[in-house]
């Protein structure tokens, strides 16, 4: 038997206080949902290809595999393949289970809003978030109420981000609850987005709080780079800078690097008037970040800026 196999196994036996039905259904999403490293896409989608090989040909587990491989792609930003992967997915629906047309509006949904096209995405959250409630599937209604919350118009974001949260206070569900951390962070930059950094700075510590909690080193140094963040948009300078050299010596401890602290230095240092502090800053983090594809496309005018303040600063943002 697969190690894959005996992960859904396991989890199956956990979660025998569901319906057997549901309880099948909820122990493969979450041992196939164990399979990603979000920070590594392309190996995501070859695990995922291998599970798809093991399934059954048209089987509800195929599809729901065919969706994670989409998802991946699409993280890959070859959208177009994503979109293509969830064409073959999207013939079957008509036969298939409800759970699965929520995993394939979900990807569809990211794979729309992703490429630049929330206004796309939106209804299709929207429609999951209904299938999912209206089916017991409390994982994924809370993953569609955080989607609408990203995607969404912006005066809608933060009604939907909480909305999720009460989603994950309603269910009992010990996988759904595992959300607070996520929706905390993306409260908190609902609110830095309207300029209440006071709030953004309360829901970010929550966030930090939560990842603690539940581990994982690489979520709790964004959750301290984010509390330093809005620390810095309050003003509070010199508790911004300890927040962000603390994160870059936990980095340089495990042999890491992060370009956003670089940046947030060298914004530190600018903020107070610091050109000649800022700029060594600058020229690190533009090294560090000029070729990621996602700020490349999304976002040049920040790496033109950081590439500019690197020799010479501007006014601080």
């Amino acid at each position: 038997m697969t190690s894959f196999l005996v992960s859904a196994v396991a989890m199956l036996a956990c979660a025998a206080v569901l319906p057997a039905a549901a309880a099948t259904r909820h122990a493969f999403a979450a041992a196939l949902d164990e399979r990603w490293d979000y920070g590594a896409p392309d190996a995501s989608e070859a695990r995922f290809r291998e599970a798809f090989g093991q399934a059954a040909p048209g089987s509800p587990q195929a599809l729901e595999i065919l969706t994670q491989i989409a998802r991946a792609q699409g993280l890959q930003r070859r959208f177009d393949e994503a979109h293509r992967t969830l064409d073959t997915v999207e013939r079957a629906l008509p036969e298939a289970t409800a759970h699965v047309r929520v995993r394939y509006l979900l990807e569809r949904g990211r794979a729309l809003n992703s490429s630049g096209a929330p206004e796309r995405a939106t209804p299709l959250f929207r429609e999951a978030l209904a299938l999912a409630v209206a089916d017991g599937d409390d994982f994924y209604a809370v993953d569609a109420a955080h989607m609408l919350g990203i995607a969404a118009p912006v005066d809608e974001r933060l009604g939907w981000n909480l909305h999720a949260v009460d989603l994950v206070e309603q269910s009992a569900h010990a996988r759904a609850k595992r959300w607070s951390a996520s929706l905390y962070n993306n409260i908190g930059w609902t609110y830095h987005d309207r300029g209440e950094f006071a709030n953004a700075l309360r829901y970010f510590e929550k966030a930090l709080a939560a990842w603690q909690a539940r581990g994982g080193e690489d979520n709790v140094l964004v959750a301290r780079w984010s509390v330093a963040r809005a620390l810095r948009s309050l003003g509070r300078l010199d508790e911004a800078e300890a927040g962000q050299r603390a994160v870059l010596a936990a980095h340089a401890a495990r042999g890491s690097e992060d370009g956003y602290v670089y940046e947030e230095l060298g914004e530190i240092a600018l903020a107070r008037g610091d050109e000649q502090q800022a700029a060594p800053w600058f020229a690190k983090a533009y090294a560090a970040l000029k070729d990621d594809p996602a700020l490349r496309t999304d976002a040049p005018a920040r790496l033109e800026r950081m590439a500019r303040l690197a020799k010479t600063a501007a006014a601080p943002r």
